[in-house]
């Protein structure tokens, strides 16, 4: 998606920033995992195929992508290379012709240092409050293997409710409908978050 790829969002575990040709080679080396190619159903590629895949998800309308850095690496260490930083990514899928308000979401933390550290939460607030103020969507849909416990906590804690299981594809969906109160309890969760302008290569700490 071309409206996310010049800016990046800063929390305080995670810095968002766009999926740029950077971050391929250290991406593909994380799906060269097994485990992670059944959690997140992804077919293996081949480091050609993964830029081709990364010009793809910048060019198409109806994705939402970013990289999720560890914020404390990042701003630990003055001009760093993101690939050193990355943890993992976070996704919206806008592909419901039929209910443009509708985005599915996915967050993958990668780096087996970084999971258990709250960095998948921040970084799906942090998308959520994106899709909210900026794309428009009042609704969210997660669908998660039904191996992926953890996973499912997490939406959980963030008030996804369950509304699905299909035992063909073995995963859960669960649905988040942005009320009002719903509404103001994101922009809460994530009023921290600081918007900056985005360089390739360049988004040193300020």
């Amino acid at each position: 998606m071309r409206l996310n790829q010049n800016i990046l969002l800063l929390g305080k575990k995670v810095v968002l920033v766009p999926y740029t040709p950077e971050h391929v080679p250290r991406y593909h080396e994380w799906m060269k995992s097994e485990e992670l190619r059944r959690l997140t159903a992804s077919e293996p590629l081949t480091l050609e195929q993964e830029y081709v895949m990364q010009r793809s998800w910048q060019e198409d309308a109806d994705k939402c992508t970013f990289i999720v850095l560890d914020a404390e690496k990042w701003q630990a260490q003055l001009g760093t290379s993101e690939e050193s930083c990355m943890a993992g990514d976070v996704n919206l899928f806008l592909t419901d012709l039929g209910d443009p308000t509708l985005g599915e979401i996915e967050v993958m933390i990668a780096e087996p240092s970084c999971r258990g550290q709250g960095l998948g939460t921040e970084a799906v607030l942090m998308m959520m409050s994106y899709g909210v103020t900026k794309l428009g969507l009042t609704k969210f849909e997660a669908k998660i293997g039904q191996g992926n416990e953890p996973s499912i906590r997490m939406f959980r804690k963030l008030h996804f409710e369950q509304v699905a299981v299909s035992s063909v594809f073995q995963e859960v969906t669960l649905r988040l409908t942005m009320s009002e109160p719903e509404r103001q309890w994101l922009l809460e969760q994530t009023s921290h978050v600081e918007e900056k302008p985005y360089r390739a290569g360049a988004s040193e700490p300020c």
